[in-house]
């Protein structure tokens, strides 16, 4: 089961806020694709929320883009910073990312962002998000989304 960026903003409020937060403390975040044998690969890219979506736009006929079409699926994980304090915890996306090619969709986007032209742009249709953080300097905290399902919460010590 899939669902676009609107969707878990309407599901789960409070960890979207802070998952977006968190893609906003940066600019550059890790995508990882796989390559033609399944190995995978991972990238630098900027990443973009609007209009109730989650975008990923790409130089032309990067790597990233070729593997995603050929193979939607990806993970996405945002930047940490530097040292070990990640503000906020490590957030993690996946999904599979769906080629736009409609020039009023694209045109859109571009005034809102001001791609380098051409580009490949990417709407993602979520399986999955993760946020681990530390909760009172003891407890591992894992918060675990998927379409159609609460959080699932895990507390360790």
């Amino acid at each position: 089961m899939t669902a676009n960026w609107a969707t878990f903003i309407a599901a789960e409020p409070d960890l979207a806020a802070t998952v977006e937060e968190r893609f906003g403390a940066f600019t550059h975040h890790v995508l990882a694709t796989l390559r033609k044998d399944g190995s995978p690969r991972t990238t630098g890219l900027e990443v973009r929320f609007l209009d109730g979506e989650l975008w990923l736009g790409m130089m032309p006929d990067s790597l990233k883009a070729l593997d995603l079409r050929r193979d939607a699926r990806f993970a996405l994980q945002a930047n940490p910073g530097p040292g070990t304090d990640t503000h906020g915890g490590d957030v993690r996306v996946s999904g599979r990312a769906v080629e736009v090619t409609d020039a009023g969709v694209k045109g859109a986007y571009s005034k809102e962002v001001e791609p380098p032209e051409p580009f490949h742009l990417f709407r993602t249709e979520v399986t999955e998000v993760v946020r681990t953080y530390v909760e009172d300097e003891k407890y591992l905290v894992v918060q675990v989304w998927k379409p159609g399902e609460p959080v699932r919460t895990l507390k360790r010590t």
